[in-house]
């Protein structure tokens, strides 16, 4: 059987998440993406429905927070800036503009 390679870019974090579950799975993730193909052929679309969830990864509202709850995502960022896990702030903005129209 002849074969083509398909090459894409793809967040790390999603990509290693995505490694981890099929490896659990005992799948190798050349063979799961070659199953979405296949169920993309027989299904002639997207085999899965595709919508934004009603509240999930939608921006924080600060404003809503308890002073604890803030004063916790702010150390989380911070923390994070410290183990080196920072984004520029162009990126994030061009992703909240392609993912909320904001």
């Amino acid at each position: 059987m002849k074969t083509s390679n398909v090459y894409t870019r793809v967040e790390p974090e999603i990509k290693e998440q995505a490694d981890q579950i099929f490896s659990k799975l005992g799948i190798p993730m050349a063979n799961a993406i070659n199953l979405f193909l296949h169920q993309v052929v027989l299904r002639k679309g997207i085999p899965f429905n595709i919508s934004l969830p009603e509240t999930q990864n939608m921006p924080l509202d600060y404003s809503k927070l308890t002073e604890e709850e803030f004063n916790a995502k702010m150390q989380k960022g911070i923390d994070c800036i410290n183990e080196g896990k920072v984004r520029l702030s162009k990126e994030v903005r061009e992703k909240m503009q392609r993912l909320y129209n904001i």
